[in-house]
């Protein structure tokens, strides 16, 4: 008979909790529950998204490999438009941009390349302002190239911003800023570096080293 009183008691206790605190706990479940669902339907969906702009962008390089530079437009706005938030945009935005730069579709190769700039991660970003300088130099947008340029970078860019730099200078007639900036893309490449040859070509070009440059590492 003890045991009986016990147990009830301990479901009397249960029932005044439970009228006391069920509702909420009940809501917390059904949060948490939804929070778990929620998370696993969000990467399910993004994996999703991933292989569909894969897709898409396997078609937009077969047609950049055949040079059909309407086709790769109109996909990678559709990659843009759908699957911003993956890779494949600003990779879609990059490659949409040289085929129109080939085409000499410039206006259309500075948007792709401005979209690339605005919506890539940090490495894409200095590829498309890199790439968005060069355009603007043939355009002899000298001053919006030099602005592009001025501004933040990853440090493993600070050659190549600095040889697109001389090469703006050069373009001025600065030439004195030119060796300057031709000489701190030298500094800042190592001696393997694919581009340093190319570098220094253009420095000899235009009177070689500026007075105080510092020994190549």
């Amino acid at each position: 008979m003890a045991y009986d009183l016990e147990e009830q008691e301990q479901i009397a206790n249960f029932k005044a909790f439970w009228s006391r605190f069920g509702n909420l706990i009940s809501w917390v479940l059904i949060i948490a529950l939804g929070s778990y669902a929620a998370y696993n339907f969000w990467n399910t969906h993004k994996r999703s998204q991933a292989a569909e702009a894969a897709n898409l962008y396997g078609g937009l390089v077969d047609a950049a490999q055949a040079n059909d530079n309407a086709k790769v437009q109109r996909m990678a706005a559709d990659i843009e438009s759908k699957y911003e938030g993956t890779a494949y945009g600003p990779m879609a935005a990059l490659a949409a941009a040289k085929l129109a730069f080939d085409a000499n579709d410039l206006k259309t190769a500075k948007a792709q390349l401005q979209w690339a700039a605005d919506h890539g991660n940090d490495e894409y970003k200095a590829i498309a302002r890199l790439r968005l300088s060069g355009v603007l130099l043939d355009e002899k947008a000298y001053d919006q190239a030099l602005a592009l340029l001025n501004g933040d970078f990853l440090p493993q860019f600070a050659a190549e911003v600095a040889d697109r730099k001389g090469d703006v200078l050069v373009a001025q007639n600065k030439l004195a800023e030119a060796r300057s900036a031709y000489q701190a893309a030298l500094d800042k490449m190592s001696k393997t570096h694919p581009g340093r040859q190319l570098v220094q070509i253009k420095l000899d070009a235009i009177g070689g080293a500026p007075a105080g440059a510092k020994a190549a590492a």
